[in-house]
């Protein structure tokens, strides 16, 4: 098996950074999940990405830098963009906005559209790493496309196993987020949320107004998370349960628990959404096994990220 699994603190990270000036792949953790990271300039190296995630190619990639600055040179920013910026970067928030003329991002990682998903990741190791390779990297979650997102380094290997990419996997540890980015599209006016993610709809709005409603009629995928099926186990998942079999796995919430499941693992016994979210992949991997029937899963509430939580289990429920 090619794939390494390296410590930050044991490897000299120029090590890293030469794999990505050499148009291979790495990857990395951040505070969402881990991704998948390529030099965003390089186009050959972007379509590595897509080809070891087998990811369709109308799926744009979220772009990491290394601060709001940098960020300037290859979209257009405007008021509400750094204000947002100012307010969530470094963090779990991607901005869709207007590629600047002469943008040397390669045009594969945005689907050949006119925009960018950018963020600046909160990190501190993917952040050095790209600060050191001194270009942006495309980041998209760093497991088969559909599949469930890693929050842990082992996820990353189970899903890549016996490939020739990634080269190595920088263990930063478990994720602190556990789900994915809030996606917001500044190209609309009024903003519009693409993607629910750790920034609530509502911390948004504090900061630039009420966001519009994304149509959903319109079939152009502007970011990463829009596709119907996403982050899915192959186990079949049961939504909203109020009971449970003997042979299902049963991800619980709350202290009520569901008695009769052949397992039982609790995303937050407190009810705790924050924890929720950091728990929600790693339990999902824990119990896609294949030796349960279904993964029941209690309800979650519908609020703050709630929302998010809710959209990631819709979506990966998706027959």
């Amino acid at each position: 098996m090619s794939i390494k699994i390296v410590s930050p603190f044991a490897l000299p990270l120029h090590n890293a950074i030469n794999i990505l000036l050499a148009g291979d792949l790495i990857a990395i953790p951040t505070e969402t999940v881990y991704g998948l990271a390529a030099d965003a300039t390089n186009d050959q190296a972007v379509a590595k990405i897509f080809a070891l995630k087998n990811r369709p190619t109308f799926n744009p990639l979220i772009i990491h830098l290394a601060d709001a600055v940098l960020a300037e040179e290859y979209v257009m920013f405007d008021e509400r963009a750094r204000l947002l910026a100012k307010a969530f970067w470094p963090g779990p928030l991607t901005l869709v906005l207007a590629r600047k003329p002469g943008c040397a991002i390669s045009l594969l990682a945005s689907a050949g559209l006119n925009s960018l998903a950018v963020r600046v990741p909160a990190d501190p190791i993917a952040r050095k790493i790209i600060s050191d390779l001194k270009r942006p990297i495309a980041a998209p979650s760093a497991n088969p496309s559909g599949s469930l997102s890693p929050t842990r380094p082992e996820h990353v290997f189970k899903g890549f196993f016996g490939q020739s990419n990634p080269k190595l996997i920088v263990d930063g540890g478990a994720c602190q987020g556990g789900i994915e980015s809030t996606v917001v599209n500044l190209i609309t006016e009024p903003a519009t949320l693409l993607r629910p993610g750790l920034v609530s709809s509502e911390q948004i709005e504090s900061i630039i107004g009420p966001l519009g409603t994304l149509i959903e009629s319109d079939n152009k995928i502007l970011s990463p998370g829009q596709l119907l099926k996403h982050y899915a186990p192959q186990t079949k998942l049961r939504l909203n349960a109020n009971t449970v079999a003997n042979d299902e796995a049963l991800l619980a919430f709350g202290k009520a628990v569901l008695p009769g499941a052949a397992k039982t693992l609790n995303l937050s016994a407190t009810s705790n959404l924050v924890e929720v979210a950091a728990n929600l992949f790693a339990m999902l991997h824990e119990v896609d096994q294949g030796q349960f029937r279904a993964i029941a899963v209690m309800k979650i509430p519908m609020r703050g990220i709630g929302i998010a939580i809710n959209d990631r289990l819709k979506r990966a429920a998706q027959d």
